[in-house]
């Protein structure tokens, strides 16, 4: 194997190219060298590269967004081995498929004694029925397993398949690394250098910024913009903005990047900072994200992380959802963004959150107690004679409005403070009046 993985002189035979695919199917490496990208992965020294030297690829799962080169590289892998190699779409295929794939493998292996690799495209959509039918195969050797997936492993592959292979995560191009591979299309035979285009500077930066680190991507659109152009033109930045209208950045509703932003827009406005929180607000907008969805977290962020700090900033956020349904875009995206940049600086309080959760934790491990009689009404002359409500302190007649050493937990409880107060905001005012009624009532009780 060569000591240069990336270098980007193309060795394939052009008679062999099939024309009619479109650019970026034809600009597939076919040997290892022509592979560009996840230096991390095949550098000298690294994992992956150790281990095709050694001869010794193992089951794995390629985990990276799209555009990336996972295809490509378990084709690559499978070419180094000189391994058989097959191919199944989770989208398309069941355990049928499954079954025909391994039966295929064993004839490889006793006919030819030849190792088949069976990439799995998108295994994050097996159930795991399916992620389980082909498991003894990888167990005992039958297939050697690389499953491709663009969400996380953890969630989305089966235990038992996931402690059967290693996880590589792919990263996306990098800016140099699209022009490079921008360049090798307009002058590579394979590519588009019978067109005899130029791509104005501007133009490159637009389709590199529009690709979002995806490969794939910015090959379409490069090639939709030389249909547009005639042999020896320049692709300009006229060209592309028009090609690009209406295009939107990598953003997978309900998949991983879709919670990863979420995520960075959550933890953004918990650590205020108000500029990184409209920064991740308006890439979600960018990517497509309904707003709708933002205004309803946005209320959990409210609750969650301000609290009782500033209890303004519930509602300011309530309002912003308010405004989003009333008025929609992008009157209602302004008033989202106002309420974001109210949270970031807003006083910070988790201590709700923090006692909500641990009462639940409580509740789930403690027997289910009868509610003391003092606290049970007594609406009819049955449940008076049975005592319901005997005793019960009623607040407005103490002093102070107060029924100081009263208890309202369960009887086999003990009284528990959840609550606690931070020393910010409108919870500064909270904690002192609690720590006096809590004096008060350990005062009653001594």
């Amino acid at each position: 194997m060569t000591d240069d993985l990336f270098n980007t002189e193309s060795t394939s035979n052009v008679e062999d190219i099939p024309w009619h695919q479109p650019l970026a199917a034809r600009l597939r490496p076919r040997r290892l060298h022509e592979y560009l990208g996840q230096e991390h992965l095949l550098g000298q020294g690294k994992p992956l590269r150790t281990a095709l030297e050694q001869g010794q690829i193992h089951s794995m799962l390629l985990w990276g967004p799209p555009g990336v080169g996972k295809t490509s590289l378990a084709k690559l892998l499978a070419n180094e081995i000189n391994a058989h190699f097959l191919s199944i779409s989770a989208v398309l295929a069941g355990v049928k498929e499954i079954r025909a794939a391994v039966l295929e493998a064993q004839q490889q292996l006793q006919a030819y004694q030849r190792k088949t690799i069976l990439f799995i495209d998108e295994v994050h959509r097996f159930n795991k029925s399916q992620q389980d039918a082909f498991l003894p195969y990888v167990e005992d050797g039958t297939v050697i397993f690389i499953g491709a997936t663009t969400e996380n492993p953890s969630f989305e592959v089966n235990n038992a398949l996931l402690s059967r292979c290693r996880v590589y995560v792919l990263k996306g191009f990098t800016s140099d690394q699209l022009q490079q591979l921008l360049q090798r299309a307009l002058s590579e035979e394979k590519g588009l250098k019978h067109k005899q285009l130029h791509l104005q500077e501007g133009a490159e930066k637009l389709l590199i910024s529009a690709a979002d680190g995806d490969a794939r991507r910015a090959l379409n659109v490069l090639e939709i913009a030389s249909d547009l152009v005639e042999q020896g033109g320049t692709v300009s930045n006229d060209i592309m903005e028009q090609v690009l209208s209406g295009d939107v950045r990598r953003f997978d509703k309900g998949g991983d990047l879709f919670y990863e932003q979420i995520s960075a827009l959550h933890k953004s406005v918990r650590g205020s900072d108000p500029d990184a929180s409209l920064y991740w607000f308006t890439r979600m907008l960018d990517g497509g994200c309904d707003p709708l969805y933002i205004a309803r977290r946005v209320v959990r962020m409210a609750s969650e992380d301000i609290g009782n700090a500033d209890p303004r900033g519930m509602q300011i956020a309530l309002n912003a959802w308010d405004v989003q349904q009333r008025l929609g875009s992008p009157e209602g995206e302004l008033a989202i963004a106002q309420a974001i940049v109210y949270l970031a600086v807003a006083a910070k309080s988790n201590a709700v959150y923090s006692a909500f959760k641990s009462v639940r934790q409580d509740i789930q491990k403690l027997p289910s107690y009868d509610v003391p009689m003092h606290l049970r009404n007594a609406p009819t002359s049955l449940m008076k004679d049975m005592e319901f409500g005997k005793g019960y302190r009623y607040a407005h007649d103490e002093p102070e409005g107060f029924a100081a050493g009263e208890c309202y937990f369960p009887d086999e409880m003990e009284a528990r403070h959840y609550y606690q107060p931070v020393s910010r905001g409108l919870e500064i005012t909270i904690k002192e009046k609690l720590d006096k009624l809590r004096m008060l009532n350990d005062k009653q009780s001594s």
